[in-house]
């Protein structure tokens, strides 16, 4: 059943896309085959499908594969990077943001854009690449700066904005500029346009997530779609404030993950990311539209053609982790344009992207409410009917589904009884048991696909959370100023006692004075660093009081000290406590195996095609094979019948028959590889070639870019 609410939508999108298509044809094109056989944009091509028509590597001599050439690059650190290939260059992004172009066949440095005094802390998933003529392009970001390259030598085209950069934030309202922004997902290109995924802020006073494109040649602002609405516009009554996009607290509602466009029908297709603050949503009543939804726009104007929203004010972090995919379905015979959209939760949604029409049934379910002091919950939550979730939910566990290789079993049963299991139970005082956890069953590597056959191909993650709130008055009030501060902006990654959360990504502070200097703490407080924002708005008295307390320099009130008190903290009453996985004595998952899974999806018909475990835990030795690990990144896609993929904490590179899911070929690499790898021919041969960098996981850092192919 769906709501009276998305039927209407549904209707108006239909309207209003015949409007913008006119007289275009609507059935679905036969895509070229030789639109596959390049990797000239991010994940492999515009419909993010990860997928090639190459064939010289096949499952009959997958084993055969060897080491072709090794880049290794001058930092070291966690390389999320899917790299592009043109003619006879591999573009990627190293862990310190440097932009190098390599020789295809020898993976010799043919230039580099970099910055040889100043380091930058951020990941990058890729590049997008733009051409007219002669005119080649790459573009990049750092910060919030876009920054557009000549693809044949690295230097800047001081045509674009100024001397080759543009500030993004210049696109957001005057008042937003100075707020935390980055990307990092390569933008969309479309034409002359290329549209920007945007990261912010995930607490209070975020800036706003508007969609923005770009002109590629100028620079120029060209259009903006605003998921935060102005008052009066639709959507504007799913904040209960018609002024929120004024407001000095709610924020976010941003595309970080990427996006999908229809080159043909002229559709972007935008996975939104969900509200600020993010787990307290009293402050924005409503369901919060186009939060946690899917947006089909108008590629050339950025007006909606159609919406979904996956999660109704959501305030578990629930927003879709990577772009959707764009593939054909049959139905009755009947060959049907389609956009798959991967999810946290581990559902499928799958919806004819001319209309927005679900091609599944969704239903509306009733889900718990909450107990927090000015919460409101949305009664119901969509439901995928079809295909069946890629991971186990919460309160689908039972008491037997400990881990049996728990040494703490007891304990382990006493916080499980404890946690609330219920789907979309609320963030309370009390632990929530969240699975699929914070950084989902699917990943922003994202879904590979076979575009024609509409077959999906998924990694998922079953890693066990605890949520759990504090009141926020109760946490800093009472502190001196440097600690209060860390506890309002620091405490939920880092925890309280700065001992941080290793396991989740998240290092210790404790002894950060022996560790690091000043100078780079302020920068890395101010720019982010890898999944950690930037918190740019805490600077003079604040930022001096706060490097205090990192550097124990707080230890005495001195008299000069400011103590804070209750009514001078945010107007936000309750605080995450943190991103805290689930983990027994040995820091391993406190469930049964399998931890991670690899998956092979029918959506004609919505069935499974085989699920298999993905990767091994080396702790266990032998007892830890097939039991399936985390994995960040996603896999290539052959037409002949491979599904290679990379991601495992285990630091394996795997080749899969994609139709049974029988592991063919495995490689251990120099460092794991939590990136999408890319494919592409050069002088008639093909390679493979992925990033390893590591460090994600507790892994150890790598700092090398390797290519394989057939000796």
């Amino acid at each position: 059943m769906y709501s009276r609410k998305i039927s209407i939508s549904l209707a108006l999108g239909s309207c209003l896309l015949l409007m913008v298509t006119s007289c275009k044809e609507t059935a679905p094109k036969e895509v070229s085959k030789e639109h596959y056989k390049t990797w000239s944009s991010y994940l492999g091509d515009s419909g993010r499908n990860h997928f090639t028509t190459l064939s010289q590597i096949t499952p009959k001599n997958v084993q055969d594969l060897k080491v072709a050439w090794t880049y290794e690059a001058q930092d070291w650190g966690q390389m999320q990077m899917n790299p592009l290939v043109l003619d006879s260059m591999v573009y990627g992004v190293t862990a310190a943001l440097r932009v190098v172009a390599l020789h295809a066949g020898t993976g010799k440095e043919i230039w580099q854009y970099g910055d040889s005094v100043k380091v930058w802390h951020s990941t990058s998933r890729g590049l997008s690449y733009w051409k007219k003529d002669k005119d080649q392009r790459i573009l990049c970001t750092r910060g919030s700066d876009l920054i557009a390259l000549n693809a044949l030598t690295g230097e800047p085209i001081s045509t674009f904005g100024i001397n080759g950069k543009v500030d993004m934030r210049k696109g957001l309202p005057e008042r937003e500029q100075s707020k935390f922004l980055i990307s990092n997902t390569p933008g969309t290109v479309f034409n002359d346009l290329i549209i920007m995924p945007l990261r912010v802020s995930e607490g209070a006073g975020a800036a706003l997530g508007d969609v923005m494109a770009f002109n590629v040649v100028t620079g120029k602002h060209e259009w903006s779609f605003k998921t935060i609405p102005d008052a009066g516009k639709e959507g504007s009554e799913t904040w209960g404030n018609t002024r929120i996009r004024e407001s000095e607290i709610v924020g976010a509602a941003n595309n970080w993950s990427g996006m999908a466009v229809d080159e043909e029908l002229e559709i972007i297709y935008v996975p939104t990311g969900s509200a600020a603050p993010d787990f307290y949503g009293g402050v924005r009543p409503g369901s919060n539209l186009f939060a946690n939804s899917l947006v089909a726009l108008n590629a050339n104007t950025g007006e909606k053609v159609w919406h979904f929203q996956f999660t109704h004010h959501d305030i578990w972090d629930r927003d879709p982790p990577a772009p959707p995919n764009l593939i054909t379905v049959e139905r009755n015979g009947e060959k049907i344009p389609a956009v798959a959209q991967v999810t946290k939760q581990g559902y499928v949604f799958v919806f004819d992207r001319r209309t927005g029409e679900p091609l599944f049934e969704i239903e509306e379910r009733p889900v718990p409410t909450s107990t927090l002091k000015g919460e409101k919950t949305s009664p119901t939550q969509p439901f995928p009917v079809n295909p069946k979730p890629f991971a186990r939910q919460s309160n689908s566990l039972t008491e037997d589904d400990m881990s049996p290789f728990s040494e703490n079993k007891e304990e382990l049963l006493a916080v499980f009884k404890k946690a609330d299991k219920r789907i979309y139970a609320p963030p309370s005082l009390d632990p929530v048991l969240l699975l699929p956890g914070y950084d989902g069953a699917a990943e922003w590597g994202g879904a590979g696909a076979d575009p024609d056959k509409g077959i999906l191909y998924v990694n998922s993650n079953e890693m066990p959370y605890l949520l759990k709130m504090g009141e926020a008055k109760n946490m800093a009030s009472g502190l001196p100023k440097g600690q209060a501060i860390y506890q309002q902006n620091c405490a939920t990654c880092h925890n309280p006692d700065r001992s941080g959360a290793p396991a989740s990504g998240f290092p210790s502070l404790i002894d950060l004075q022996f560790r690091k200097e000043k100078d780079e703490v302020t920068f890395i407080i101010t720019q982010g660093k890898g999944m950690m924002t930037g918190f740019p708005q805490i600077k003079g008295d604040d930022m001096e009081a706060l490097l205090r307390f990192l550097y124990d320099q707080e230890i005495q009130h001195s008299v000069e000290e400011e103590i804070v008190k209750k009514d001078s903290l945010p107007p936000v009453p309750y605080k995450h406590l943190g991103y805290n996985k689930f983990l027994d004595s040995k820091g391993l998952p406190a469930i049964a195996p399998p931890w991670g899974t690899l998956h092979a999806i029918d959506l004609n018909s919505g069935d499974f095609l085989w699920s298999v475990p993905f990767g091994n835990t080396p702790e266990l030795g032998e007892e830890g094979i097939g039991t399936g690990t985390e994995s960040y990144g996603g896999p290539i896609v052959t037409e002949n019948g491979l599904l290679l993929i990379a991601g495992t904490r285990d630091g394996f590179f795997r080749a899969f028959d994609r139709h049974t899911g029988k592991i063919l070929w495995e490689y251990q690499l120099p460092a794991p590889a939590f990136a999408t790898p890319a494919t592409y021919e050069f002088e008639g041969k093909q390679y493979i070639v992925l990033a390893c960098g590591g460090e994600k996981l507790g892994t150890p850092k790598g700092n090398k870019i390797m290519a394989f192919a057939l000796e």
